[in-house]
């Protein structure tokens, strides 16, 4: 039995707060979506930018880009195991479908292909909710 603060429980209230009016009194009606995500994209590439540049500064000193991998690493946890889990869809299908369009893109960083099509074809045969709850 999953417990009221589970990943599940939790991606089910996001997406019931998913049609929640983002235009409401507290937003900037005049931006769209695609702006946004083009903003988003903007500020991610100059990010990524500027990590490439502390790498490559760091370049012959293993222990500091340890260091570097070492924070990334814990970066790409954080959002894993925080917004990305709680904004998964709470129906099977839709799930499902976020799985499939995965795995035609190559997969989720540290999940493997084979695990992700095991648990692809889990959900598709209807066991995925007998192998979730253990």
């Amino acid at each position: 039995m999953q417990n009221a603060d589970s990943a599940y429980h939790v991606a089910a209230l996001n997406n019931l707060y998913a049609g929640a009016d983002l235009n409401g009194p507290m937003s900037d009606a005049s931006t769209t979506a695609s702006e946004t995500t083009t903003s988003r994209e903007i500020r991610l590439n100059q990010l990524l930018a500027d990590l490439q540049t502390l790498a490559d500064e760091a370049d012959g000193q293993p222990d500091v880009l340890l260091q570097l991998l070492r924070r990334l690493e814990e970066l790409h946890r954080t959002i894993q195991d925080g917004p990305f889990r709680a904004s998964l869809p709470a129906d099977r299908g839709e799930l499902f479908n976020l799985l499939q369009s995965m795995e035609k893109s190559g997969g989720w960083p540290y999940i493997p292909r084979l695990q992700l099509r095991t648990f692809m074809d889990l959900l598709q045969s209807g066991e995925a909710g007998t192998a979730l709850a253990a």
